[in-house]
């Protein structure tokens, strides 16, 4: 990894506050599914009579009194975080996930989607195009929401992107590789193989795997 940082083949960056994701999985089978997070306090709303803002997730409710997800003792948050593994037949199959708030299930859907439907392996799963809606009211405050928003990766064919605008969807053309950082590993049970992707969407990681298994 050392020489890669030093020739400037790769830039290390911060990632900032917010949501990781990490996928594990050994030739027995095992496997791991871990998005670690939490509230940012200093975006949190602020409990006036108390003078202190929410903290961690509690931040998802909403202090409207009247509203479903009402702040109440004995509720439990609404969460964003989709660590997820799947089974087939019974036996691993699956380990996967994404930072990314509510676009968590959009992202690791599309790619669980291309495994599973459309006969991708894991990582083309991965480096598939794809998109996410803004239309429902964000989990976080001030629960913001854009209704009828679709953003698209730019590498989404145009013909589709003028169908989705032609339907009523209101479509943001993004960069090429901007929608989501999936990791995922699929576990063969009969050859005990592991196969793994992650997302050249977050540079760095995709080095790093490619270093651990030899590329």
């Amino acid at each position: 990894m050392r020489p890669l940082l030093e020739s400037g083949a790769i830039r290390p960056r911060s990632w900032g506050p917010g949501t990781i994701h990490v996928t594990a999985a050994d030739g027995m089978g095992n496997m791991v599914a871990c998005t670690a997070s939490g509230g940012w306090i200093p975006s949190s709303p602020v409990i006036d009579t108390l003078g202190f803002p929410l903290g961690t997730r509690v931040q998802t409710f909403y202090l409207d009194e009247r509203h479903a997800n009402a702040l109440r003792p004995g509720k439990r948050p609404r969460t964003t975080l989709t660590p997820s593994i799947a089974t087939r037949g019974g036996q691993p199959y699956l380990a996967f996930g994404t930072p990314g708030g509510d676009q968590q299930d959009q992202w690791t859907l599309q790619f669980f989607l291309n495994l599973v439907e459309f006969g991708m392996d894991v990582q083309e799963a991965i480096e598939a195009p794809r998109f996410s809606t803004a239309h429902f009211p964000s989990s976080f405050h001030p629960h913001g929401a854009r209704p009828g928003v679709v953003r698209v990766e730019n590498r989404i064919d145009e013909r589709v992107r003028t169908e989705l605008a032609a339907r009523g969807h209101e479509v943001e053309v993004r960069p090429p590789w901007c929608e989501g950082h999936v990791l995922g590993i699929r576990f063969d049970p009969s050859r005990r193989i592991l196969f793994g992707g992650a997302d050249p969407r977050g540079q760095l990681a995709v080095v790093m795997a490619a270093q651990a298994i030899g590329w």
